[in-house]
């Protein structure tokens, strides 16, 4: 695949999860898109990411996820030198809980 060609598939992709607007929906498009073990990839990396931010070591992100320390040590790389993509859905969902305690 040209790399032209590559990076609209990926706007193309980004624009379709932007369409969906349940839980469900996102659940059954992610089960159609990915396999499990994919699916459960991603997971993984967001639960550490999350762990990171909570401040918890590499020993205990290991023993409650299962990563490997090279995949904590990739999600922690992009938490402090990507482009924000982790901070924006973490703190969203964080002010979504808080709302909903309030």
């Amino acid at each position: 695949m040209n790399p032209k060609s590559n990076k609209k598939h990926i706007e193309d992709l980004y624009a379709a999860i932007l369409t969906l607007e349940t839980r469900d929906e996102v659940a059954n498009f992610f089960a159609d898109l990915c396999t499990a073990i994919e699916v459960d990839t991603l997971a993984q990396r967001f639960e550490v990411a999350k762990m990171l931010r909570e401040g918890h070591i590499y020993a205990d992100i290991v023993t409650a996820t299962s990563a490997s320390t090279a995949t904590i040590s990739r999600v922690n790389r992009s938490i402090n030198y990507g482009v924000g993509g982790y901070d924006v859905a973490l703190n969203r969902l964080k002010e979504k809980e808080q709302e909903s305690d309030e």
